[in-house]
């Protein structure tokens, strides 16, 4: 029997989806004290709805360019009920965390499956760049976190490569991935479409020195 889907209110929603159009103060857009993290790419918001469910103290601000996708993530942390800890914009990451992000305010960011931008015109796309890294190094408080997950060796070649030529970060083990008992064990729905297929995923953290 198929699942029934829920519907949303507009306002339910906005509660979720937010525009911001200038610099944050976490306070007010969470409305709540507690560590704020940063999830680059949130896609349908598997990873926003794991993190905040496993560690209540936890606000996390997505960030995901794609209104489709968006969408759907604001519906999945509705319905698990932790829409006062998550908020998400649809916004280009790299000019958002730019503009608007305050120095030494977040705890950790995390960025999974980056999309690889594969022809060689597009790949100056790709979200890391040396400007991108050195503003999540800005952002990132003093022993902050920066988590990075791909299924593209070359692409993670290039990352560690950026990453690692920035003196404020040093590389630290990244966390085991789980068993993958059931969905929230996958950071994303790729994650998990790709371990089920027996690809390789690439892992890596940083620790803002």
């Amino acid at each position: 029997m198929a699942r029934r889907k829920i519907k949303f209110s507009s306002d339910e929603l906005a509660r979720v989806l937010v525009e911001i159009t200038g610099p944050v103060d976490w306070a007010t857009l969470f409305g709540r004290p507690g560590p704020v993290e940063l999830d680059v790419g949130c896609g349908k918001g598997l990873f926003l709805v794991q993190a905040t469910s496993r560690d209540p103290e936890l606000n996390m601000l997505g960030i995901e360019w794609s209104g489709r996708y968006a969408r759907a993530a604001a519906e999945r942390v509705l319905k698990a009920g932790v829409q006062e800890r998550v908020k998400i914009a649809r916004a280009d990451a790299r000019h958002l965390i730019a503009q608007y992000i305050p120095s030494q305010s977040v705890r950790a960011v995390h960025v999974y499956f980056p999309d690889p931008w594969w022809k060689k015109r597009h790949k100056k796309r790709r979200l890391f760049t040396p400007e991108f890294v050195a503003q999540v190094a800005r952002v990132l408080q003093r022993e902050g976190q920066l988590h990075i997950a791909t299924d593209v060796a070359e692409y993670f070649e290039v990352i560690r490569n950026l990453v690692g030529s920035q003196r404020e970060f040093v590389e630290i083990p990244p966390p085991p991935p789980p068993a993958g008992s059931t969905d929230l064990d996958y950071l994303t729905h790729f994650e998990r479409k790709y371990r089920l297929e027996g690809r390789p995923i690439y892992r890596v953290s940083y620790r803002r020195a």
